[in-house]
């Protein structure tokens, strides 16, 4: 049957990809790394340093977690080619659409997996903290920064990670000044990296009553979350620290009460703050490790040896840096500055549908390190 015929030649051509990911993931190399970190698990002494071994335990899931998936998309291809002898040998039709679906979900997953080799930075596989700023231009603007905030959410719950808002400041009548939010999941900093600059936004704006067509614009700042595992010397005389009542929409995203944290690095002028928290030591200590994160993302972005060599006031995103517009009227599209990369669904975009870009993204960068050598 010709259906079934082209569904085995489209599955084919995934054979070869396949094999290479195995190589590109360095399959063996972490099966060799898991056998050896069980072994030390195994050992009488692992938990006299519980910090060590807790470490040890994570990698090993991390690392299970990678090769159990590659292992899962050998079996379904297995399973999908099987499937599909039988459908064409018994001449059964009516499993067109599921061998479809079935190609289809190795493709897609064939896709993501190779993506993750191109994530080889060193805090690639961290959380990600993105932070949203409205631009000038009042309500316009700071509705287009919830537009933002609320994409990156559904791009989160797209991909199984858990977004969690750590500060929440209201616009004047509607939308948002500025929020931030904690993405949790494996590779989330790497997959989000590239999505740091300005966002411009071109539609007919809502709160204009003559029904104008305005631009308006947002930017967004993505930091790998830093944990305990990556020191971070910082001196304490250097921290400004202010306590204030937290406010959110409706009341929902916060905890009213005078416990919001505000620290302010002095020598850099770099300010965070968390209001998510029920005390103010649990807010403290979430602004410690977003302010840990935001330096170490201006050094490493900025290429310095050390923490102390960043100077003055920080601005990291100018709005000259623009990355991405969307436009609503007089036709619809987002298109990529820097890649190029275009998609017309601009719904679908605003409702998280945004891996063609950090796809397009990631190969460039991917690309321009193969060229520099």
């Amino acid at each position: 049957m010709l259906q079934y015929e082209e569904l085995r030649l489209k599955l084919r051509k995934t054979d070869a990809p396949i094999k290479e990911l195995a190589e590109a993931l360095g399959l063996k190399a972490m099966t060799k790394e898991i056998e050896e970190l069980e072994l030390k698990a195994a050992q009488e002494e692992f938990w006299n340093d519980i910090e060590n071994s807790q470490k040890v335990l994570q990698r090993t899931a991390m690392l299970k977690g990678k090769v159990e998936k590659y292992n899962k998309l050998c079996e379904d291809y297995e399973d999908t080619m099987t499937l599909i002898d039988l459908a064409d040998d018994e001449g059964d039709e009516s499993m067109i659409d599921e061998c479809t679906e079935a190609v289809e979900r190795i493709i897609a997953e064939l896709d993501s997996q190779t993506l993750s080799t191109l994530l080889t930075g060193e805090y690639d596989s961290k959380n990600a903290i993105l932070t949203f700023h409205a631009g000038s231009g009042g309500t316009e603007a700071q509705d287009w920064a919830m537009m933002l905030f609320r994409m990156y959410h559904r791009w989160g719950e797209r991909h199984g990670f858990k977004t969690t808002t750590v500060d929440y400041l209201d616009g004047d009548e509607a939308g948002i000044k500025s929020a931030t939010i904690l993405v949790e999941g494996e590779n989330a900093y790497g997959y989000l990296k590239g999505e740091m600059g300005v966002h411009r936004l071109i539609r007919v704006s809502p709160f204009d009553a003559s029904g104008r067509r305005h631009t308006s614009f947002a930017s967004l700042e993505v930091m790998p979350e830093i944990d305990d595992t990556v020191e971070v010397d910082i001196n304490p005389a250097d921290i400004k620290m202010d306590v204030y009542r937290a406010s959110g929409a409706g009341g929902q995203k916060v905890n009213k009460t005078s416990s919001a944290v505000r620290l302010t690095h002095i020598p850099t002028g770099i300010v965070v703050a968390s209001q998510v928290e029920r005390s103010q030591f649990q807010n403290r200590d979430v602004a410690m490790r977003m302010l840990k994160s935001k330096l170490i993302e201006i050094k490493e972005r900025e290429n310095l040896e050390k923490i102390e060599d960043i100077k003055g006031e920080q601005r990291e995103i100018t709005w000259g840096s623009q990355i991405r517009s969307y436009v609503f009227m007089p036709y619809t599209l987002a298109k990529d500055t820097r890649t190029g990369f275009e998609n017309g669904n601009i719904n679908a975009v605003m409702d998280g549908d945004i891996d063609g870009f950090i796809t397009a993204y990631l190969k460039m960068q991917a690309n321009e390190k193969l060229s520099n050598g």
